[in-house]
């Protein structure tokens, strides 16, 4: 997170919907007194997330194991060039969104990773509509059951939930939008006319 108290993100509530939307990140623990990352699909409810990972990934016998993690979301992001805020002894930065969950990991059983795989197919098929939605009654018979030899379900309790949104609150708001202009139609600068009082159309 960073150090700024005006960067950060406090709504709970915000920061899980950010993570359902986005669906993806890293996750990051200690084993056998290395550090490992895998990269997983997450559905995220009630202060739980749940993910999935390959048997053979070096990350895997540490999270059976039990231990605690850290899990990162990374959303938009933009290089901000000192030239852009019209003020003088400024330098580059960059402006971002992104949110860090943190708690305990246990594995979960063959019937939850079941309802996880089904429930992160149905999320993400939705999204493709109209398209017909894939399900696992579309596999030969067996395949699916095979399969799942080569997975792990997980859960983790969330303890702590972290988010920074860093649009450039920490300058005055004429500024701001001079940055989100020259960002013109970038989702970053987006979200940075939102945060300011008089939001202006930005060049495309």
């Amino acid at each position: 997170m960073h150090p700024n108290p005006k960067f950060h993100w406090r709504d709970r509530e915000e920061m899980a919907a950010f993570v359902a939307d986005i669906g993806f990140g890293t996750l990051i623990a200690q084993c056998d007194g290395a550090l490992r990352a895998v990269h997983v699909p997450v559905l995220v409810e009630a202060g739980r997330l749940r993910f999935h990972v390959a048997r053979g990934n070096a990350i895997h016998a540490g999270l059976v194991a039990g231990c605690d993690a850290l899990f990162i979301v990374n959303g938009p992001d933009a290089y901000v060039s000192p030239d852009w805020y019209g003020m003088p002894d400024r330098v580059p930065t960059w402006n971002y969104v992104a949110v860090e969950l943190e708690g305990p990991v246990r594995a979960l059983d063959r019937g939850a990773l079941i309802g996880q795989l089904d429930d992160l197919s149905a999320r993400q098929e939705a999204r493709l509509a109209p398209k017909p939605a894939w399900t696992r009654a579309k596999m030969r018979e067996g395949r699916f059951e095979a399969m799942l030899g080569a997975i792990t379900a997980f859960e983790m309790e969330v303890a702590d939930w972290r988010g920074t949104i860093k649009l450039g609150q920490d300058k005055p708001e004429e500024a701001r939008l001079r940055v989100a202009d020259a960002l013109g139609g970038h989702e970053v600068a987006q979200m940075m006319r939102a945060t300011c009082s008089v939001p202006r159309g930005g060049k495309e």
